[in-house]
């Protein structure tokens, strides 16, 4: 099956000087959710290329920080932004706040990382699932009660029967599938507002 990567989304992320036509998912979710505001300190896991990290870092304004951590190289588009800090790192190797240059708990968890696909499905959905439950077992380290998160998903049963068990970890719980999201794609964005660890 053939999609044009080049579609609509594509071309209005070029014309607005945007480094991906992901943000569209995050800038819906945003609208419909409201999970950033001024002053938020954010954490943007996997955020290559960074279009997350452009819009966010303009949603929180110069008194919020968002910080990108992936284990690609740090991308020098990004710099210029005063209120971003980036790392290459394996996140889930980082044991304290102090490693990613703040001190405390962040306000928001974005997570749009996906495994290396194999075109295999059950292999995708089993490698996607395990990076979601690996970002849900951060939580308790790196998101402030009250906070919220944005994580993306594959579709599958196994990831519903975890989402179902999880989601009491926050007061309100919502699935999404952007209009962005690629016809072909599996995937859909779990959004969780009001951590309650």
């Amino acid at each position: 099956m053939t999609f044009k990567v080049k579609d609509h989304y594509f071309h209005k992320a070029k014309k607005e000087n945007f480094l991906a036509r992901s943000v569209y998912k995050l800038e819906e979710i945003d609208e419909r959710y409201k999970v950033l505001k001024k002053g938020d300190k954010v954490i943007d896991l996997g955020y290559h290329p960074g279009s997350w990290i452009q819009y966010t870092s303009e949603k929180i304004g110069k008194e919020g920080i968002v910080v990108g951590c992936d284990i690609k190289e740090v991308n020098n588009k990004l710099l210029n932004l005063s209120n971003v800090k980036l790392f290459k790192k394996d996140v889930f190797t980082i044991e304290t706040m102090e490693e990613l240059g703040v001190s405390d708990q962040f306000n928001v968890v974005l997570s749009d990382m996906a495994p290396n696909t194999t075109g295999n499905q059950m292999v995708d959905q089993t490698r996607s699932l395990n990076l979601v439950e690996m970002v849900f077992s951060l939580l308790p380290k790196f998101l402030k009660p009250g906070g919220n998160l944005v994580i993306k998903v594959f579709e599958s049963n196994d990831a519903q029967v975890f989402l179902k068990a999880n989601k009491n970890l926050f007061e309100e719980f919502h699935y999404l599938r952007p209009k962005s999201v690629r016809s072909v794609s599996k995937e859909f964005f779990v959004i969780g507002k009001n951590f309650r660890p």
